[in-house]
This record gives structure tokens, C-alpha cells and sequence, in this order.
């Protein structure tokens, strides 16, 4: 819970109540814009889009457009766009780590094949645009444009630093804030644009969301070594397992003897990851303190977010995202 400018405390689920309306709007314009008489778009679209999740990105779009005072009916499709064109970066990644599973069900690739996955993801970011120069303006599609290209370069950092044990700090970062975080501080941003607010805070706005996707995925990483969660449907080490290093596991390798350093790298080059390395890794993150590391850096990056939003004047929207920055690294406990 976050202490509010009112002073009463907002739970995550009153800040979701705020936009739930919208958001139902949101669903009903997912299931119209699947529609398509190739019958695998719809059912691949619906299965993943059906599959769980919060909706984090929608909802800071609709929380941000009614923070702006925003009162017309475009914010409804934009936020379709936003958790299209997730969701087809969902089904690329799946296919590149040959996931198995996804919010703790078979993944799409599973079920339709690597092909299926990969094709259904274009349609989705064709629609995502498409969707876009409907209801969007041009500032808008500059943002989004701009946005999934520097998510395609993360993608491709990512691909090119995520098994590498000379990786830095600095290349996760690059990663994190490209591959993850540019689309929430798009959709941060969009609610701005809608709202014609000045650039200022239109600026602070994309910043929150940068801030706040950064935290969110350095979560997920720690998360990642912490447990079972049946959330984000994947078992504990499955980034080890698929080789990636992240910020735990980077803070804990730059931190190690040479020999731990070996143990660690083994690990992650290993075909098939046994338990007793799994744990092996876990333990040195521990004891090198790689994951109290990496949510101390969430959670500076969440107060650096909540900092953002002293431009605007306090109501229950902007109450609302201080609530979802929160969020972000209360559901590490």
C-alpha cells in the first residue's frame, strides 16, 4: 500500500477500480480487432491475450490520459495498441527462448508451433499501427514507431549480451530500459499527448514510465531466484536455465573468486541445468547480495517515478500511480 496525498491508503486493486470501466472497453476492443477470417489469428490472439496478466500497460495509459483531464474516447483503442504490441513481443520471445510456459500456461509456441507464434506476432504489431493511424495523430505514431525500434534493439542486446559473462551493469541496463521500459513510458506518454498538456508534464509522464518499467523488470529479475511464481508461470533459474545473465547474477560474478566466478559460468552455458547448480548459483547470489542489490536499484527507480508526478496537482489519478509504482516492488514480498 501507498500512503496518498489524502492521506488514506490505496490498495492495488482501488487503483485498477478507478479505470475499470475503461478497461473493459479495452477487452471488448482486443476481441473486435482479432477478428479475422484466418481462424488461427484469432484463437493464437485471443489464448494469449485471455492468459492472465495485470494490464499494466493499458491501465498507466488510462490512468495517465485521465490524470491529463482527457475526455474523449481514443484512449480506449491506443491502450489496445500498447498491450498489442506487448503481446506480440510475448510471442517473439517465446519462440527465441523456447519457452514452454506463460503465466503458468503452455506457451502459444507450444500449443501452434514456432511459425504460428511468429507470424500472429507481426499481425499483431501490423494491428497495433494500424489501430494507430485510426485513432492516433502523428506525434502518437512518431512515439510508438520510435518506441518499437529501440524495442527491437533491446531484443537484439539482449540476444547478443544476455549469455555473455563479461556483460555489464550497463548492457542490462541498455536492455531493461529499450526492451522493457520504452513501452511503458510510451504508454505513460500517449496519456499525456491525449490530454494536451504541456510539455512538461507530458515529459514526466514518459519519464514515470521509464522509471517505473526499469523497476519492474529489475524485479522480475530478482523474482526470478526467489520462488515458484505462479504469476509469471515459470519455475525458479528459468532465465539461468536459458542462459541469461541479469543484474543478480552480474552484481554476484563481478563480486565472486575466480573459481565461484567459473561454477556461475558453467551454469549458464550448461545445455541442460542440473538442481545442484541451480542451487549452487542461488546460494552465491545470496551470499554476494546480487538480488538486494538489484531491488535497491528498483526501488530508487520507483521513487525516481513517483518524483515525476510532483508536476501535477493531487487527485485520485495521480494517487492511482503512485499506488502501481509501489506495486512494482511490493509484489517481491
Amino acid at each position: 500500500m501507498t500512503d496518498t496525498d489524502n492521506g488514506f491508503f490505496m490498495r492495488i486493486q482501488e487503483a485498477y477500480d478507478i479505470i475499470k470501466e475503461d478497461l473493459r472497453a479495452v477487452e471488448l476492443e482486443f476481441k473486435k480487432n482479432l477478428d479475422s477470417d484466418v481462424f488461427l489469428i484469432k484463437k493464437v490472439g485471443e489464448y494469449i491475450l485471455n492468459n492472465g496478466g495485470k494490464r499494466l500497460r493499458p491501465s498507466l495509459l488510462l490512468l495517465s490520459a485521465k490524470l491529463c483531464g482527457y475526455q474523449g474516447g481514443r484512449h480506449i483503442p491506443l491502450a489496445a495498441v500498447v498491450e498489442f504490441i506487448h503481446t506480440a513481443t510475448l510471442l517473439h520471445d517465446d519462440v527465441i527462448d523456447n519457452a514452454s510456459l506463460r503465466r503458468g500456461k503452455a506457451a502459444a509456441n507450444t500449443l501452434w508451433g514456432n511459425g504460428a507464434s511468429i507470424l500472429i506476432g507481426d499481425f499483431l504489431f501490423s494491428k497495433s499501427f494500424s489501430l494507430t493511424v485510426d485513432h492516433g495523430d502523428l506525434r502518437i505514431l512518431k512515439v510508438l514507431s520510435g518506441t518499437t525500434t529501440r524495442m527491437a534493439e533491446g531484443e537484439v542486446l539482449q540476444l547478443l549480451k544476455g549469455c555473455d559473462g563479461e556483460a555489464t551493469e550497463r548492457d542490462c541496463m541498455a536492455v531493461i530500459t529499450n526492451k522493457t521500459a520504452s513501452l511503458i513510458s510510451a504508454a505513460c506518454q500517449i496519456g499525456g499527448i491525449l490530454g494536451k498538456v504541456p510539455m512538461e508534464k507530458e515529459n514526466a509522464l514518459a519519464r514515470y514510465g521509464m522509471d517505473l518499467g526499469i523497476a519492474f523488470q529489475l524485479v522480475d529479475d530478482c523474482l526470478d531466484y526467489t520462488l515458484n511464481n505462479e504469476e509469471l508461470g515459470k519455475a525458479m533459474g528459468n532465465d539461468l536455465r536459458e542462459g541469461k545473465i541479469t543484474l543478480p547474477l552480474i552484481h554476484t560474478i563481478k563480486n565472486t573468486t575466480s573459481t565461484e566466478r567459473e561454477e556461475i559460468l558453467a551454469a549458464v552455458e550448461a545445455h541442460e541445468l542440473k538442481d545442484s547448480q541451480l542451487l549452487s548459483v542461488v546460494n552465491l547470489i545470496s551470499k554476494y547480495k546480487g538480488m538486494e542489490y538489484t531491488l535497491s536499484r528498483a526501488r530508487q527507480h520507483v521513487e525516481d517515478a513517483k518524483a515525476c508526478l510532483n508536476v501535477f496537482e493531487p487527485n485520485i489519478e495521480r494517487t492511482a500511480l503512485l499506488a502501481l509504482a509501489d506495486y512494482v516492488v511490493e509484489r517481491t514480498y
